[in-house]
């Protein structure tokens, strides 16, 4: 074991979205999602691969970890359940016999668990050498958000859909203490009701919820339905207090016991059409309801966010848990100024769990300070760059497989110029570089670009390049430093966690039946000069991208503003839907193979689609 620093493993696993981190005495020194190495979207099982890489990339060996900590208590979590069935009996008996054998086999003994699978590992794995610690699960999520952020004293507020008990929760941190002053116990849940409604409109549970809130804007907000929606909502389904927290009619809810998330039956008697079906079309009330509930939402975590300012009187805010990732809360949220400024933790899910535990177990259970902010850094996240990385030869060597021609630029600025030049005559470029992303967004490593000019970019992209739903909305990355004069954002947003209104001297008038109009009739409706970044209610999920974080990201805005005056462009997750963000050399030359991706840039590395054509058909 290390006798100089104290090196800590962080996992979470077994629910949805497993990953791995490493901290090395308060530094964090890599972290990645499963989903990326296995290729399985979302994957809950044992983090294997996310652990061997950071493990590799930290230079050390499983015997050399102070601490392992797992991002949860399960039999806290197993005490939930049990007395939730009991409550609830007779009903809950099918959830009953599916769930228990699961956890009677794995999740009751999970330090065997956890001690096995990390033998797997590596075969030299000595269990009793590090400690094995459990913190809460809103714990870990607090611990994520504040341990990283810029603030050494400030409002913490997690909420998701459920971690043992807790639904949601208020905590203060100062310095390397976090104190927990409230918390929102299940069936009671705001992710769990957000959740119902992605269910209820056609959406996966636990991965469509981002969908819903790009829906949301379909919504009239003129119309008396979406008003009637939201008193039904209000009435019915979930009793909201003025400290923001709720209370849910179980009546109209099945995810306590059950195996969907709510009544069918009652909600269609609700609302007055059935539950939409999957892929099936989108109308007017569909988009209405999604409204309805993203108001809902809002609603909810910004007296939340009330509370907590009243409770720390903290000049900031913290925010982690599945909730912190609806982007349109966190703008008007930040717009309210009830502090001055708010941290989001860029893996704000059950991934970022991994890296809470961890950071957890080094202040509160070491009691170890944290470290110093470097003057250049926004934050403690290394933007979030926390994945692997691959070299050169790596890509030549993958290159050769593939029988890709390719051109090498020898310089980043001949490089960025070239880019530049493509993605303003329309391409559409996948931009691989450094390492890979921690949390959901890319941020410029991952990521494929176009040109927010172009009024046919965001249907490219929709149907062409990701085969997605045409509703979907994309995000500009913006030079940090002209943000202002795009849009009414006067703070960075570096993990595009942030949505602002598009600045009114760039919008386009609309017509007076625009809100009459069929879906996607508004959506290809010109709203401003940079149309494939505004959202159908002026509003965009902005990233800021500045020179000390991702300089070679930066340097290529620069070009594309030195080419075209405009120093934006737009950033999409370098992914087919269904499928992970691309994590290697490999992943990304399948990716641009199987759609219609103009040219692919690997590091310094440029692949012509054209090229790859002509050697496929020699």
């Amino acid at each position: 074991m290390s006798n100089t620093k104290i090196n800590i493993l962080g996992i979470s696993a077994f629910y949805h979205d497993s990953a791995a981190a490493i901290v090395q005495d308060g530094h964090i020194v890599a972290a990645a999602h499963e989903e990326r190495f296995s290729r399985i979207k979302q994957d809950a099982s044992f983090p294997k691969q996310a652990i061997r890489f950071c493990l590799t990339y930290s230079g050390l060996t499983l015997n050399e970890l102070d601490a392992i900590v797992f991002y949860d208590k399960p039999l806290l979590k197993f005490e939930r359940l049990l007395e939730t069935y009991y409550a609830n009996a007779p009903k809950g008996w099918r959830s009953f016999v599916h769930a228990m054998p699961v956890w009677m086999k794995e999740k009751m003994f999970l330090k065997k668990i956890l001690r096995d699978e990390l033998s797997i590992i590596d075969a030299t794995f000595t269990p009793k050498k590090a400690r094995l610690l459990f913190p809460e699960h809103h714990l870990s999520h607090a611990a994520s958000a504040f341990y990283p952020s810029p603030f050494n004293k400030a409002a913490i507020l997690t909420v998701d859909g459920v971690g043992e008990w807790a639904t949601s929760g208020i905590f203060y941190g100062e310095g390397t203490s976090i104190r927990k002053l409230k918390e929102l116990r299940f069936p009671h849940s705001l992710g769990l009701l957000y959740s119902a409604f992605t269910y209820y409109l056609g959406f996966r549970v636990n991965r469509g919820e981002y969908k819903l809130m790009g829906l949301a804007p379909y919504g009239n907000p003129e119309s008396e339905r979406v008003a009637t929606y939201v008193k039904k909502i209000k009435d019915t389904l979930v009793h909201i207090q003025e400290d923001g927290s709720l209370w849910l009619n179980q009546d109209y809810f099945k995810y306590s016991t059950g195996l969907q998330m709510a009544d069918d039956k009652k909600w269609t008697s609700l609302f007055g059409f059935p539950r939409r079906e999957a892929e099936t079309e989108l109308a007017q009330h569909h988009c209405d309801l999604g409204l309805a509930i993203q108001q809902v939402t809002e609603e909810v975590v910004i007296k939340m966010a009330k509370t907590a300012k009243k409770l720390t009187n903290a000049p900031y805010l913290c925010m982690a848990g599945g909730v912190a990732l609806n982007c349109v809360a966190n703008g008007k949220l930040l717009r309210t100024g009830l502090f001055k400024d708010i941290f989001i933790q860029p893996a704000a899910g059950d991934a970022g769990g991994a890296l809470g535990a961890a950071l957890s177990a080094y202040h509160i259970y070491y009691k170890k300070s944290r470290p110093i902010l470097a003057p250049t850094a926004l934050d403690h996240m290394q933007a979030s760059l926390l994945g692997p990385e691959y070299s050169d030869l790596a890509i030549r060597l993958v290159a050769k497989k593939f029988k890709a021609p390719f051109t090498h630029y020898t310089t980043n600025e001949t490089l960025c110029s070239a880019v530049a030049e493509l993605i303003a005559k329309g391409k559409v470029v996948g931009w691989f570089q450094g390492r890979m992303e921690y949390g959901p967004r890319a941020l410029g490593n991952r990521s494929i670009l176009g040109d927010a000019r172009n009024p046919a970019m965001q249907k490219k992209l929709n149907l062409k390049i990701k085969y997605r739903e045409s509703f979907r909305p994309f995000a500009p990355s913006v030079l940090a430093e002209d943000a202002v004069n795009y849009f009414d954002c006067d703070k960075a947003s570096p993990y595009m966690l942030l949505v602002a209104d598009v600045c009114e001297k760039r919008r386009k008038s609309l017509p007076e039946n625009y809100h009459n109009l069929a879906l996607k009739e508004k959506l290809y409706h010109l709203r401003s000069d940079i149309p494939a970044v505004t959202h159908i209610d002026f509003s965009a999920r902005v990233q800021t991208v500045h020179q000390h974080s991702n300089p070679k990201y930066w340097q290529l805005l620069q070009a594309f503003k030195a080419l075209t005056g405009y120093s934006l462009i737009v950033n999409t997750s370098f992914n087919v839907r269904g499928e992970p963000i691309v994590c290697s050399p490999t992943d990304a030359f399948n990716c641009f193979l199987h759609t219609e991706m103009d040219y692919l840039v690997l590091h310094n590395f440029v692949f012509d689609k054209r090229d790859m054509f002509v050697e496929a058909v020699k």
